[in-house]
C-alpha cells in the first residue's frame, strides 16, 4: 500500500468514526481549547499507529483504545499542570454555560460522568456507545467480568446520586 493510499485509507476511517473522537474529547475536557488539544494529541497517535493496525479488532475498538490512552495521559498531564481547585459552584456554573440549552437527565448525566476518575468514565462512555462487554474489556485491558462488575457499580451509583437529585 503506497502512503497515499495508507493516508486515505486512514481520513476514511477517521471519518467514518469521528464521533469516537468527540465523545472521548467531551468527556475529558470542559473548555474549547483543550479539547481541541486532546483531538490533535489523539489524531497524531492515531496516524503513528495506523500502520500498525492489524485488523484483528475493529477500527472502532483500535480507536477507541488508543484515543482513551491518550485522553487519560493528557489528563493526568492537565490535572497536575493546573493543580488549582475550582469550587463546585464555579464549575456548575462554566458547565451550565455550555449545556443550559440541554434537558435536565442530560445535564445531571454529563456532571454524573465528569465526577468519574478516569477509568470509570472511560467504561462509561464505551458502554453508552453501545459497545459490548468483550469490546469494552478489549479497550481498557480488563476482563469482560470486571467490566460487567464495574457497570453493575456504576449503574447503582448513578441511580443514587441522580435518583437522589431527582426527588431535590
Amino acid at each position: 500500500m503506497t502512503t497515499r493510499d495508507l493516508h486515505e485509507t486512514f481520513q476514511h476511517l477517521v471519518e467514518e468514526h469521528k464521533k469516537i473522537l468527540y465523545k472521548v474529547c467531551n468527556s475529558y475536557c470542559r473548555e474549547r481549547d483543550s479539547r481541541d488539544d486532546l483531538a490533535q494529541e489523539i489524531m497524531i497517535h492515531l496516524w503513528r499507529s495506523f500502520s500498525k493496525f492489524d485488523g484483528r479488532c475493529r477500527f472502532s475498538t483500535w480507536m477507541y483504545r488508543i484515543a482513551l490512552n491518550v485522553a487519560i495521559s493528557f489528563y493526568r498531564k492537565e490535572s497536575t499542570r493546573t493543580r488549582h481547585v475550582i469550587s463546585g459552584e464555579q464549575h456548575l456554573l462554566e458547565t451550565a454555560d455550555e449545556t443550559e440549552n440541554q434537558p435536565e437527565d442530560i445535564r445531571l448525566l454529563y456532571q454524573f460522568i465528569e465526577a468519574l476518575d478516569p477509568l470509570n468514565k472511560a467504561l462509561i462512555l464505551l458502554y453508552l456507545d453501545e459497545n459490548s462487554y468483550r469490546e469494552i474489556a478489549d479497550v481498557l485491558g480488563i476482563t469482560e467480568t470486571n467490566v460487567a462488575t464495574k457497570i453493575s457499580r456504576l449503574k447503582n451509583k448513578m441511580k443514587q446520586e441522580l435518583g437522589g437529585a431527582e426527588q431535590a
